[in-house]
């Protein structure tokens, strides 16, 4: 892949270097990786369009203040060309393999000593040219970024890093947490120092930066270290009015607290049973792996968006927090209130409308799960059937919300048996809910056709209030076939023409 890359440069005459993070993953990890970074002589642009004809791949202008042109290239696979005369026999597990591949096309004027000088962290700015790769010895580190390598260290290369771009204050997290590297103390203070300028980052580059944070593993400690360095209240402000706010004794922590541990153990709750005593109380299964997995919104999965959900799950409890007359501290209206943060908040961070709606729904059902007992008796069928119906595409989300949030609550308090008799019931809502013939997906037993043809009524409200009768006694276990459901249907158009005022009785019901 290399190779080709170099020929395919070499042939628009532009001095071509493999810099950035390929080059320090390279060091890292021994391997080469699908995304590459390539800084170039002369036009960036003439160089992309070259690589996207070689490898048919499709060009993507990142930005004109920085110069970058991206090429993403669907998969080897499709990209093989008879007449390259690239010898891909021998190499058959690159040719199998069909992962997309980023190529960012960076220009630079002057020398790639310069070029590497003006970048943002020591270990970003190695460079080796494209056409002797794989030879360490000629890794070009005028910043000493192989020494910060060995040390684990995130080190800027100047005191106005952060003024000339601002986006590296949450990159300098990021990479530090996707790394597991330390920031260096002077590094620190830089971000500290500087952390107003966030301000002037579009809301877009805020918004990437921060899910990438928050998709790694640890995200709890990353956002106590954007907290710590005067970020965080800078991308969900309304959060700070959290800290110090108490909450009655079944939580352990106060409403910060519990916040950032809910997100902790949202994350963990996705990572499987883990052999773990605490964990393997959580319903979970192949399945559940792969619904956490599946891309939802802005690139990221499902997993990554329920601990965006768990970060403002209370978000509204400092505004709503009050004590009824029995002394009792009370948030009523927290949930529908911490919905409508969201929307606002995400709206701003130009989060896409179907993440908005995820997370917004999420944060408002996310008490739901637990006020469907009846008592110490777990939620009936037909509550779990209106649950499913109701929270639809995030009701599965939800309930793990659920789990994450209970564990936030209690702490170290935790008392396993009624943490055991918690995750069984959210266990019986999941597997009913997904359960033939709860499912809200499955087939209607009747359809408002049905109603209006077997009976010959009109079009009315009552059809639909008739059809949820019906569909509420079939996830009860009540009724199976048709023939049940027409009676049932009869009966509950009975009622609803008793309680009709005489003059709408004209439809024709009995």
């Amino acid at each position: 892949m290399l190779d080709k890359l170099a020929a395919c440069c070499a042939a628009t005459g532009a001095d071509a270097y493999l810099v950035g993070g390929f080059v320090r993953d390279w060091l890292l990890y021994n391997k080469p990786g699908h995304d590459i970074d390539i800084a170039v002589s002369g036009d960036p642009e003439l160089v992309a369009q070259a690589i996207a004809r070689e490898f048919g791949g499709t060009v993507i202008p990142l930005g004109a203040a920085h110069g970058v042109i991206r090429v993403v290239i669907s998969g080897l696979e499709d990209s093989k060309q008879e007449d390259s005369g690239i010898a891909w026999a021998g190499h058959e597990s690159l040719a199998e393999d069909l992962e997309p591949w980023t190529i960012d096309v960076d220009g630079f004027t002057g020398t790639i000593e310069e070029d590497l000088r003006q970048r943002d962290f020591s270990v970003n700015a190695m460079a080796i040219r494209l056409d002797e790769w794989p030879s360490i010895e000629q890794i070009l580190d005028p910043m000493g970024g192989k020494d910060d390598l060995a040390q684990k260290t995130i080190r800027a290369l100047g005191p106005t890093v952060f003024q000339d771009d601002p986006g590296r204050l949450l990159r300098a997290v990021r990479l530090a947490s996707q790394l597991k590297f330390r920031i260096e103390p002077g590094t620190s203070k830089l971000i500290s120092a500087n952390a107003a300028l966030l301000a002037k980052v579009s809301p877009e580059r805020v918004r990437e930066e921060f899910f990438n944070i928050l998709s790694l593993d640890g995200a709890k400690a990353q956002i106590e270290v954007l907290d710590h360095f005067g970020l965080f209240e800078q991308v969900i402000p309304e959060l700070q009015a959290a800290k110090g706010v108490d909450q009655p004794n079944m939580h352990y922590w106060d409403v910060w607290g519990h916040t950032m541990h809910t997100v902790e153990f949202a994350e963990l709750i996705t990572k499987g049973h883990q052999n773990s005593p605490l964990y393997m109380c959580v319903p979970w299964t192949s399945e559940s792996k792969a619904h956490f997995e599946q891309q939802a919104t802005d690139g990221h999965t499902r997993g990554t968006v329920l601990k965006l959900a768990a970060l403002f799950h209370d978000i509204a409890k400092p505004q709503t927090k009050f004590q009824d007359e029995t002394g009792r501290t009370r948030f009523f209206g927290h949930s529908e209130q911490g919905a409508e943060i969201v929307t606002s908040r995400l709206g701003q961070l130009r989060v896409s409308s179907k993440g908005i709606d995820m997370v917004s729904k999420m944060v408002e059902q996310h008490l739901r799960p637990t006020g469907m007992k009846d008592g110490d008796d777990w939620p009936t069928n037909r509550a779990i059937h209106r649950y499913f119906r109701d929270v639809g595409d995030v009701a599965i989300d939800t309930l793990y919300l659920c789990l994450a949030d209970y564990l936030g609550a209690k702490g170290p308090d935790l008392v396993h048996g009624d943490w055991l008799n918690h995750a069984r019931m959210v266990g019986h809502i999941l597997h009913v809910g997904t359960s033939e013939p709860v499912s809200p997906t499955t087939t209607r037993l009747i359809t408002g056709k049905d109603l209006l043809t077997h009976f010959k009524i009109q079009p009315g409200p009552e059809i639909g209030a008739v059809l949820e009768r019906v569909e509420e006694a079939r996830a009860a276990g009540e009724i199976e076939t048709k023939e049940q459901a027409l009676e049932m249907a009869a009966n509950a158009l009975r009622y609803l023409a008793e309680q009709l005022s005489p003059e709408s009785r004209h439809n024709g019901l009995k």
